[in-house]
């Protein structure tokens, strides 16, 4: 049995087809007992049947495999499981013969509370605390629900019964209800059998829920499940998965494959969401909307989660990664495609400029030394969940738009239908999608996207001018500011003057020179201080990387770099484009790759932004350059805050403390972004005024003083002023964070609560993230400290984490 342990992937003795599983959860006690019957087809001699499972108790005595042609029953001669690798290995006393068979293993196990597996989530009804039972198998866990072959690739059929649940109850599974009894106060339901799919994709239910219903056009029947009350929050999540269905079936070609899609509601949730085939299960604030307490910024979050979710009821469930080193094909592609959705449903919303904003996140983590490929050899079960990062998810998604851009979106679109017909109820290689694109194109996917999927980093192409001529030179960028050895094959992109003077060129060595007039049909201007000019006689800018549809950063030259900040002032750049040479500017100087002086100089040119992701990543941005001048030059400090709170002046006056009728959903999240942000540097008027718009709060939860969208901003700056020796704000909040029901309410209070500047508050706050009055998953939320309270918040985290 010990040739078993340490293997990162099952034998191949044998092959399972079908799942029959019958649980028997209870509630009350908190575990689980269970039976499974797999179909299972014996293709090499083996005397051994090797699979997953973990955190189960097997009866050993009630083992067995069946041969289907002679009906012999095969008894194990030893049953062990190995914790360690989560595997279960039944040794038999002579080889098993060839063929189909019957594999039967009853089992016991604990709904959990750890989030993962069959576990249970919390819920009051009626003022009375009660206990649900939710599933979370991915990545590897469906194995502490029953023994199971749990790797992507085995591919099977599932038939599920839940037995002897309390008939009050609704239960939920993939597929919808083929019978269901009903014995007293009990009942067993059974779910229809579902198509093959892989295990982490099953899902169970069991709890006390209200819902909404609708249909999609060709008649897939789509509930939202929430907890009893809240039915009428999950109308806006309904509209979107209705519309969002339809729109996927269009785009890829292929109808949904089942009959109904839920969606449910789960309190206690370790992700933000899950695409379980037919069963997506979300956090509360992933899925429920409240007209009057939610903000805007809520709303998008929810249409992008379930767009995110569905998309992967295509690319991930119906199309399957072959092994979890090409995780990055299930969520790189979902959340490209969700922001592609959300901008059909919502253009209003200029989700492809935000898109930017959120593909920072993999543009940082790519920058360390200690980053990892996009593709990553999995070992061993317990590596998974290292990988589920901004990685896998951001850059993924960004080297997908890469992508769709250099092919363009109509022969990408046409090759992704012809990979997913393909592919249809396998397992696929990301070599399988580049081979579909490759083959719709004629352009050398392969050997392109190789250099961006299989070696970490990305690199910063810099750009100068000499005689008329353009010279780009990539290097691997590094936060660190040290230098890297990596090269790509790069899709550059530039414009010169104008956006209808552009070019385009694949940088596949080290540097190139590009003569401008040859090129661009332009000369550059001698001085940056000239309009575009009609005839493109002239360039008076250059802007590489159009609207950042590439994976790199690019470093201008001084004169360059001075030509795009006028050009930035007088308003000639895209909103994308701003973006990007803030946020490749400001990455550039914390690699001490350009002056601190040349950031804040560039800053200035923002003064008049009123773009939302713009300014989004602008007050990101003030924010840590606070927090630097904070520990670097604290005598500075007060200054550096007065320059932030004079670069926001603009756009705060402009947007005011109140909506104005019809104004933009983007105004509504910026309103409260700026004012936040205002309260944390210390504007007084700004900390004055929602003080007293909370107090009308405090006394009318209703009052149109405080909206949802500015709520978190006035939580942050009543807690400017909380210190020991006046609680009231801190003490105010507290009872509204008690009060509500609604966990995006309870988000915003939690993340505003530890940017109080006195360190014995913010010790407070630490402890009560660990009382019971906190779900698990949201004591990260109080994690965001002030730059005061990082060092209580550090020495806290050394206690907590030896305790």
């Amino acid at each position: 049995m010990e040739q078993f342990k340490g293997q990162p992937r099952l034998p191949k003795f044998a092959v399972p087809k079908g799942y029959d599983i019958r649980l028997k959860p209870d509630l009350t006690a908190c575990n689980f007992g269970g039976s499974v019957a797999v179909d299972l087809d014996i293709v090499a001699d083996t005397r051994f049947i090797v699979l997953n499972a973990a955190k189960l108790s097997v009866n050993a005595g009630a083992v067995s495999f069946t041969h289907q042609d002679s009906s012999k029953v095969f008894k194990p001669s030893k049953v062990e499981i190995f914790e360690e690798d989560g595997i279960l290995v039944l040794e038999f006393g002579e080889t098993l013969p060839f063929g189909l068979g019957v594999l039967a293993i009853s089992f016991e196990g604990i709904l959990n509370d750890s989030m993962k597996g069959f576990y249970r989530s919390t819920y009051e009804h009626n003022a009375e605390k009660k206990n649900m039972a939710v599933t979370q198998f991915e990545p590897v866990d469906a194995r502490r629900c029953f023994p199971c072959w749990d790797e992507p690739a085995w591919k099977a059929t599932f038939k599920i019964t839940l037995a002897d649940v309390p008939s009050e109850l609704v239960t939920l599974s993939n597929m919808p209800v083929v019978e269901e009894k009903v014995d007293g106060h009990l009942k067993t339901v059974s779910y229809l059998e579902s198509p093959i799919m892989s295990t982490y994709l099953v899902a169970i239910v069991v709890g006390l829920f209200d819902y909404v219903e609708d249909h999609t056009s060709d008649g897939v029947k789509v509930r939202v499940y929430c907890q009893v009350g809240k039915a009428n929050q999950g109308k806006f999540a309904l509209s979107v998965a209705v519309r969002t269905l339809e729109l996927y079936k269009e785009y890829f070609a292929v109808p949904y494959s089942l009959p109904k899609l839920d969606m449910v509601a789960i309190p206690d949730f370790s992700a933000e969401a899950m695409e379980n085939y037919g069963l997506v299960t979300y956090r509360d604030a992933a899925l429920l909307f409240d007209e009057q307490h939610s903000a805007a910024s809520n709303k998008q979050n929810v249409a992008v989660a379930v767009a995110h979710e569905l998309a992967h009821q295509w690319f991930g469930n119906l199309v399957t990664m072959e092994w979890w080193t090409h995780l990055w094909l299930n969520e790189g592609f979902a959340t490209w495609v969700s922001y592609l959705a959300t901008d059909n449903l919502f253009p209003e919303w200029q989700i492809w400029t935000q898109f930017l904003d959120e593909c920072t996140g993999g543009l940082r983590l790519d920058a360390l030394e200690e980053s990892h490929p996009i593709e990553v050899e999995i070992n061993h079960a317990d590596e998974v969940d290292e990988i589920f990062d901004d990685i896998s998810y951001t850059k993924g998604a960004f080297l997908i738009l890469m992508l769709q851009s250099y092919l363009g979106a109509e022969c990408f679109q046409r090759s992704l239908a012809s990979y997913i017909r393909k592919h249809a109820s396998s397992n696929a290689k990301t070599e399988d999608l580049w081979a579909a694109l490759e083959e719709g194109s004629g352009e050398p996917v392969n050997k392109l996207m190789n250099s961006w999927t299989q070696q970490k980093g990305y690199p910063v192409v810099s750009v100068k001018i000499k005689d008329q001529k353009l010279e780009f030179d990539q290097t691997q960028f590094l936060s660190s500011g040290s230098q890297g050895d990596g090269q790509w094959i790069v899709p550059i992109t530039l414009c010169c003057g104008s956006y209808n003077v552009r070019k385009s060129f694949l940088l596949q060595t080290k540097s190139r020179t590009l003569d401008i007039k040859e090129f661009l049909g332009c000369s550059i201007a001698e001085t940056g201080s000239r309009g575009s000019n009609e005839n493109n006689a002239l360039c008076s800018w250059i802007k590489v990387n159009v609207d950042q549809t590439g994976f790199y950063r690019v470093k201008y030259d001084e004169e360059l770099a001075d030509k795009l900040r006028n050009a930035i002032e007088n308003k000639y750049l895209s909103a994308t484009d701003r973006f990007g040479v803030l946020d490749d500017s400001f990455a550039l100087s914390m690699a001490r790759q350009q002056s601190f002086a040349s950031l804040l100089t560039l800053l200035g040119a923002y003064r008049e932004e009123l773009d939302f992701t713009v300014l989004s990543n602008l007050i990101t941005i003030s924010y840590k350059l606070a927090r630097i001048a904070a520990d670097a030059v604290p005598e500075l400090l007060d200054l550096i805050n007065q320059f932030l709170i004079g670069l926001l002046q603009y756009s705060a006056q402009k947007l005011g403390w109140d909506p104005k009728p019809g104004e933009s959903h983007l105004d509504a999240m910026l309103r409260g972004e700026i004012l936040a942000a205002l309260a944390v540097f210390g504007h007084d008027l700004t900390i004055n005024e929602a003080s007293r718009r909370f107090h009308a709060f405090l006394d009318d939860r209703n009052t149109a003083l405080l909206p949802a969208d500015i709520r978190k901003a006035v939580y942050v700056a009543v807690m400017q002023r909380v210190s020991t020796s006046n609680r009231s704000g801190y003490e105010s909040l507290l009872r509204v964070y008690r009060e509500t029901d609604l966990s995006q309410e309870k988000n915003r209070i939690l993340s505003s609560l530890a940017l109080c500047p006195d360190p014995i508050i913010t010790l407070e706050v630490l402890n009560f993230l660990l009382t019971s009055e906190v779900r698990g998953q949201d004591a990260i939320m109080g994690l965001s400290v002030s730059s005061k309270g990082r060092e209580t918040a550090w020495m806290w985290l050394k206690v907590t984490l030896k305790h």
